[in-house]
C-alpha cells in the first residue's frame, strides 16, 4: 500500500467589515499592516482566535459603501487587544494585499444564490466571519480578479 500523501493545510479565508469613518481599505493600504482590534462581539472573538497567518481576508467597507473592496492577509495570529478593557478580547495583525479592481457590493453578493448561506447576508452585524474557499474565490470573481 502507497504512503498517505500529506498535503499542507489550505489557508482559511475571512471576512471582516469596517466602517469606513473609522478604518477604511485606504487606511490599511496607507498603513500596510495593522492590528484588527475593537472587536466585542463573542462569535467574533472566536472567529479572531482561529486565524493563523497565511489566511486570506476579505476587507469590507460597511455602512457606506458595503463593499468588498479588497484582499488582505492575516501575519499574526490572535494576540491581546490593547484597546479592550477586559481580558480575553483579541486582535489578529492583517496586511494590505490588492483592491479589487470592481468593488463587490452587498447588493451583487446577495444575488448570487451560491453565496447566500454566508454570515454576512446571514448575520450582517457580525464583523468577522469565517468563508469557503470557493464563496471567496467567487467573490474575488465577481470584483475582477482572478
Amino acid at each position: 500500500m502507497p504512503a498517505q500523501k500529506i498535503s499542507p493545510k489550505q489557508p482559511a479565508c475571512w471576512l471582516v467589515k469596517s466602517e469606513p469613518e473609522a478604518y477604511a481599505w485606504a487606511d490599511l493600504v496607507r498603513d500596510a499592516r495593522t492590528a484588527w482590534t475593537g472587536v466585542r462581539n463573542f462569535t467574533a472573538r472566536l472567529h479572531l482566535n482561529a486565524m493563523r497567518p497565511g489566511d486570506r481576508v476579505l476587507f469590507y467597507e460597511s455602512v457606506t459603501t458595503k463593499a468588498v473592496v479588497g484582499i488582505a492577509e492575516v501575519t499574526r495570529a490572535a494576540f491581546p487587544d490593547t484597546t479592550a478593557d477586559e481580558p480575553g478580547w483579541v486582535a489578529v495583525e492583517l496586511k494590505a494585499g490588492r483592491a479589487l479592481p470592481t468593488p463587490v457590493t452587498l447588493a451583487q453578493i446577495k444575488a448570487e444564490p451560491a453565496l447566500m448561506g454566508i454570515m454576512l447576508v446571514r448575520q450582517g452585524r457580525l464583523s468577522v466571519m469565517p468563508l469557503a474557499a470557493t464563496e471567496f474565490a467567487l467573490i474575488v470573481g465577481l470584483g475582477g480578479k482572478t
